[in-house]
């Protein structure tokens, strides 16, 4: 059974007292909260997959992918699939080599997401971006739904912005001196406000 982050309770309670926005966001969404699937590869495949395309053609990909490796998302199974077979998910080139290549120095441990346990989220957030294909986006996706890092603000998430927006009557791009006060008004609970904005503007609670 899931639960939620062992801050959330405590987050929501100074989120809701801090920001009248962030009030009604969790009065309105009272039974969610953040999902964690403690599987690093797993989410690194998933954010892989999902970048720069529609969140169906992403769901589509995937379990073309899964499929692929017989429903067991893991290195071992991935390392031994053709970037032809990969290819034939619907993944780009790049996408193809990033995944097969994140497979490789899993196994060989030249990448360990164990490391990432001790790092601050900078480091964590550097430390992953040395992969393919992951920049500091999917880095961030990964420090929150993986490690559920508290504080995470990915303003490079056209989702985020676009709920910023829409909750705080800004326009679009939000300015950033106004993004720079939110990070100081929600910190250190960002990750929980940045739940909160998504669920705003998305029937399913994201997860990756």
């Amino acid at each position: 059974m899931n639960k939620p982050p062992r801050y959330w309770a405590k987050a929501k309670k100074i989120l809701s007292k801090k920001d009248k926005v962030m009030a009604r966001l969790i009065l309105n969404y009272r039974e969610g909260f953040l999902i964690t699937r403690n599987d690093v590869f797993f989410s690194l495949c998933k954010s892989i997959i999902g970048q720069q395309i529609s969140v169906a053609a992403a769901n589509s990909v995937f379990l073309k992918f899964k499929k692929k490796c017989y429903g067991k998302i893991n290195p071992k199974i991935v390392n031994k699939l053709s970037t032809l077979s990969l290819r034939s998910c619907g993944l780009s080139r790049q996408k193809a080599k990033g995944i097969k290549e994140l497979a490789k120095k899993t196994l060989n441990k030249e990448f360990n997401p164990n490391l990432i346990k001790n790092m601050n989220d900078e480091e964590a957030i550097e430390y992953l971006s040395r992969l393919r294909q992951i920049g500091r986006w999917s880095a961030e996706m990964i420090l929150l739904f993986t490690f559920n890092r508290s504080n995470i603000w990915p303003l490079q998430d056209i989702g985020l912005l676009r709920a910023i927006s829409n909750n705080y009557k800004k326009k679009y791009f939000p300015p950033k001196i106004f993004l720079k006060k939110l990070y100081k008004k929600f910190s250190p609970y960002c990750s929980v406000a940045t739940w909160y904005l998504w669920r705003s503007i998305d029937d399913e609670p994201i997860q990756y």
